[in-house]
């Protein structure tokens, strides 16, 4: 499948930040010069769902290997678009040999080729109605069933990107086109070799940051930088309804909520991956339950919300993001109340997409 070709203009209000450091764009070149493929691990697990298998064990099977998406294959196309069950892969050399054999992407998938946790969201806070009344459309409906109704008015792409392509086009993809997962797809087998993501790209740069020129920008501040969302944050309350919380994220299309008390202190967070959960416990039935309610069902060790202010450095900001594995910070001020969020995506539109840049390589 060819990769949908994609340039950087105006990501909706993000201001550039102006870096006038001679080695501003020493990350640029970085990932520029390395390639998809050198972030492709040598074994690793990859979920595929075919899309004859029933929504629920989909989700399910999210859970249960730790995985947030998942590439989709229809067997009586014999492709991906992305059997009544999922596929479990390990790539490695010989497995990679065997699967260039007999799977293959076909030209005519004209969807976005992934199941990921932002469908489970969708299905619920559409179909949801009472306590009391069974969500038939995830209780019975095929991937397939609920894609063909979901995606009739939405029509998407699947947004992929080639092994051979540089990591400076892949970030240009993840964020012009708003995604947060990018299939390494091989052209000549079709093949789902790797998912990137904005944290694996950021962690593989941290790598080598310290064998790079230090550019100037990184002593500066976010406020300084302009680096994040500080208008509009969506939050929510303890005691706010759960399905309230899921409208939030279909509406507004944001990932984490950050919880607060009548002062607009942060006192928690509840985001995307926090819903699977519902999925682990089989307590999606009732989405009138509080957010409170819904977090005491996290399946992880939570150590608390992670902040910064905008008065810290950048590079504080990243190596923060990087050693705790984050997606982003909740930007307070000194009495913990929210002013923003600073996300992956902010950091890394910071470090590659500097000013005079036209999203190509």
């Amino acid at each position: 499948m060819e990769c949908i070709p994609v340039t950087i203009d105006d990501l909706e209000g993000k201001k550039d930040p102006v870096l006038e450091d001679p080695e501003h764009n020493v990350y640029t070149r970085f990932m520029k010069s390395h390639r998809c493929y050198d972030l492709v691990p040598t074994s690793s697990k990859l979920v595929v769902f075919d899309t004859s298998l029933q929504v629920k064990k989909a989700f399910f099977a999210l859970v249960s290997n730790g995985v947030r998406a998942a590439p989709l294959w229809d067997s009586k196309k014999q492709c991906f678009v992305g059997k009544g069950y999922f596929l479990l892969v390990h790539f490695n050399s010989c497995l990679r040999q065997k699967l260039n054999k007999r799977l293959t992407l076909c030209s005519s998938c004209t969807s976005t080729g992934m199941l990921t946790i932002t469908d489970f969201i969708n299905i619920l806070h559409r179909y949801y109605k009472s306590p009391l009344v069974q969500i038939y459309e995830l209780e019975e409906h095929k991937i397939e069933t609920w894609r063909e109704l979901y995606l009739q008015d939405s029509f998407k792409p699947l947004v992929s990107i080639s092994p051979n392509a540089s990591l400076y086009d892949a970030v240009s993809s993840l964020l012009k086109n708003k995604i947060h997962r990018l299939p390494v797809i091989d052209p000549l087998t079709g093949n789902t070799l790797y998912i990137l993501t904005h944290k694996r790209i950021l962690k593989f740069l941290k790598l080598f940051i310290s064998e790079m020129p230090k550019p100037s920008f990184l002593n500066q501040t976010l406020e300084e930088l302009n680096i994040g969302t500080f208008k509009n944050i969506a939050v929510v309350r303890a005691d706010t309804p759960l399905y309230t919380a899921l409208g939030i994220f279909v509406e507004q299309r944001v990932s984490a909520l950050p919880v607060v008390d009548d002062k607009g202190r942060v006192v928690d967070i509840y985001s995307k991956f926090d819903v699977i959960n519902l999925a682990a416990e089989k307590t999606y039935n009732n989405l009138d339950v509080t957010v409170t309610k819904a977090l005491q069902h996290r399946s992880q060790y939570f150590e608390g919300v992670l902040t910064c202010n905008r008065h810290e450095t950048l590079e504080a900001i990243i190596n923060r993001l990087v050693e705790a594995e984050v997606h982003r910070l909740v930007v307070v001020d000194e009495q913990d109340v929210v002013k923003g969020i600073v996300s992956l995506s902010d950091i890394l539109q910071a470090l590659v997409l500097t000013d005079g840049e036209d999203g190509t390589a």
